[in-house]
């Protein structure tokens, strides 16, 4: 009897479909894949959500160094060995005893929007992608053979483009500078002064050539690989965005729950909605409803159905009837707009129609 309730009747009431309706799918073209949640299948989930990491994306060894873009200011001095020909004074020095040259500085300029400065008697210079010693060996190259032993400096008066930006919850919005020594992630978190919220609830998110990435302050704190070098014209934006997934069906309570920013796994999801009901929840009909990653499926070489954002909406599905799915519950990670739905038990979706029928019957009796 407990084997035929999936033919019950439709208009039985019913808080979603039964864990046969998921499974089999049986009026559906493109059936969404049913994947039963084993240990493999919780690690190669976890496997594709460290491809998302900061320290997989964004890191490189060594940090990018400065170059100068349009819009710097750049102040270049210029020293010539005695007896200078070309742009020093030659001046006595009663200390020395013998003829030197003082530097000549040219007034400060702006890179223009093709990356270029005027120097005399070097002409136009593209200086634009280029570091202040690059800069300089160039214009020695230049003035060599109209100055006498040239040397060179070049100082970055103001950096207009070597700069992150920092927005959101931070206690003050910031453009950071850059500089040589290589400013990393949490650098530019402190240069805003810190984030307004706990940290526990504060997402980083770094916007870099079109890509976005975005990962939990606390993980990015408690692991240094993941506080990665800065790239000039990033953003990062601290988001207090509370996490959060929706529970349906056989559970203590149906309602949307927030969650930390660093995740929870299915087992606390679980707990924290009251469980499954021990009246009407079927153990065996535990699913997880998701976007997920394509990396995160083993298709065995099948296509899947995918979504305009490159997304796979799938379905696991977790049996809390073998005791070991209990440890595997604590390594499955739940995420953002996740639907957590526990099916009716069988005997259930039974007691209902028996409930139903027993009360018409009642009826038809007292009517007679």
């Amino acid at each position: 009897m407990l084997s035929g309730c999936a033919t019950f009747p439709a208009w039985l009431p019913s808080a979603g479909p039964s864990m046969a309706q998921i499974v089999e799918q049986p009026a559906v073209e493109s059936p969404i894949p049913v994947i039963e949640v084993t240990d493999g299948v919780a690690r190669r989930v976890l496997a594709a959500q460290k491809l998302g990491q900061f320290s997989e994306t964004l890191s490189v060894k060594a940090p990018p160094g400065y170059v100068v873009g349009p819009g710097d200011v750049l102040e270049v001095s210029i020293w010539e060995a005695p007896p200078a020909a070309l742009f020093g004074a030659i001046v006595l020095d009663p200390r020395a005893g013998a003829a030197t040259t003082r530097a000549t500085a040219f007034p400060e300029q702006s890179v223009n929007v093709e990356g270029v400065i005027n120097v005399p008697f070097a002409g136009a210079v593209l200086v634009a992608g280029k570091s202040p010693q690059q800069i300089e060996t160039e214009l020695v190259r230049r003035f060599t053979g109209k100055a006498n032993q040239p040397q060179v400096l070049v100082r970055v008066i103001r950096n207009a483009t070597s700069n992150v930006t920092v927005v959101g919850e931070v206690a003050a919005s910031t453009r950071m500078p850059l500089t040589a020594k290589g400013e990393r992630l949490l650098d530019a978190v402190a240069a805003a002064g810190g984030v307004r919220q706990p940290v526990g609830k504060i997402t980083l998110q770094v916007s870099r050539d079109g890509q976005v990435k975005a990962m939990p302050l606390d993980t990015i704190i408690h692991d240094p690989r993941q506080n990665v070098f800065l790239y000039p014209g990033d953003v990062v934006t601290a988001l207090f965005q509370p996490l959060s997934f929706t529970v349906l069906g056989a559970t203590g309570k149906n309602e949307e729950v927030n969650f930390e920013a660093q995740g929870i796994s299915l087992a606390q999801a679980l707990a924290r909605s009251g469980g499954v009901q021990d009246a009407r929840g079927d153990a065996r009909g535990v699913f997880v409803f998701r976007f997920e990653e394509p990396a995160a499926i083993d298709a065995g070489g099948k296509p899947l159905p995918l979504t305009p954002e490159g997304k796979v909406p799938v379905v696991y599905r977790m049996d809390l009837k073998d005791p070991r799915s209990f440890l595997v519950a604590q390594n499955f990670p739940v995420r953002n707009k996740d639907v957590l739905y526990v099916a009716n038990a069988p005997a259930a979706e039974l007691q209902k129609f028996l409930n139903i029928l027993t009360s018409s019957l009642f009826v038809v009796n007292s009517l007679r």
